[in-house]
């Protein structure tokens, strides 16, 4: 089954063109099933690539999947034209009364900060406490790990003196976790982050486990044990130039940064070593986690 966008989203034509099947809403309300409702909370300062990215890794799956994207209404956004998030962005205040599936919140450039010095705080700890009755299962990625970690958890974190930033080699330490079904024993991830986790505190929380690890970074992917919450403190829905514009960006701000590290090949080009791992791990959390034990009527049972 395809994923469910509006055919006027600029990923809509973007994915269509990859061959990654896709379906406008008006032939959505035609099939006779009912789609997995995925709410995205977009953090990112860079709104339409990261829509993109994501939707390219909910498409690969049976599944049929209607997305609703989400933005902050306590922060605007300075890198997306007011228009589109107005066309196609919901507000918490606009979607709160509704259930979801699933909910995917990205990260975002704000790691240096003290929780409580990040603009939006308050109203994304509603969103967190929203999720913990109205949605089934979520999927926080890089800040969002750690401010989910944080929240839920009081897990702390470590600013770091340089940003963590290039192409890590990670293990499996569950491998037998749905979430991780066919992975290899070791994978990549890409990660660009300014700051650490506690790894002893997660270690010590009977409600966690850590699923991967890296030598380098310590716990990468972790999720509590009740299946309500995943954790992957890379991004594994970067594209291959991802890093690459990150680097050239950072280049013209600061003379003195480093290249990402073990992530351009011998040709000088980007390796790009996690499109299957990034692909797996989104269509297990759709299946294992979201589908398999979401409701079939999401107002009929409660799902806290």
């Amino acid at each position: 089954m395809p994923i469910v966008i509006p055919n006027n989203l600029p990923a809509y034509k973007t994915l269509s063109d990859e061959n990654v099947s896709v379906m406008d809403e008006h032939r959505a309300s035609t099939q006779d099933i009912r789609p997995l409702e995925i709410l995205i909370l977009n953090l990112m300062p860079l709104k339409l690539e990261a829509e993109t990215q994501l939707l390219r890794l909910l498409s690969n799956t049976p599944l049929q999947i209607h997305v609703t994207f989400l933005r902050t209404d306590s922060y605007q956004a300075t890198h997306t034209p007011p228009e589109h998030l107005k066309r196609f962005y919901k507000t918490f205040q606009q979607i709160k009364q509704k259930r979801y599936d699933g909910l995917i919140i990205t990260g975002a450039p704000v790691e240096k900060l003290d929780y409580r010095d990040v603009k939006y705080w308050k109203e994304l700890t509603e969103i967190f406490d929203y999720a913990k009755t109205e949605v089934t299962t979520t999927f926080h990625i890089c800040w969002a790990a750690l401010a989910g970690l944080y929240y839920y958890y009081d897990i702390g974190k470590e600013v770091l003196k340089t940003k963590r930033f290039g192409l890590y080699k990670h293990i499996t330490n569950q491998p037998k976790d749905r979430l991780l079904r066919g992975l290899d024993p070791e994978f990549y991830i890409p990660h660009s982050c300014c700051a650490n986790l506690d790894f002893k505190a997660i270690e010590a929380n009977k409600k966690l486990e850590v699923l991967a690890s890296s030598k380098d970074i310590g716990p990468v992917i972790i999720k509590s044990k009740d299946d309500r919450h995943i954790f992957v403190t890379g991004h594994l829905e970067y594209d291959a130039d991802t890093l690459d514009k990150e680097y050239q960006r950072d280049l013209k701000k600061q003379s003195e940064i480093k290249e990402p590290l073990d992530y351009y090949g011998d040709t000088g080009l980007p390796r790009l070593l996690w499109r299957s791992t990034a692909t797996l791990i989104f269509s297990n959390w759709l299946n294992y986690y979201v589908y398999q034990n979401t409701p079939y009527d999401l107002y009929k049972e409660d799902i806290s």
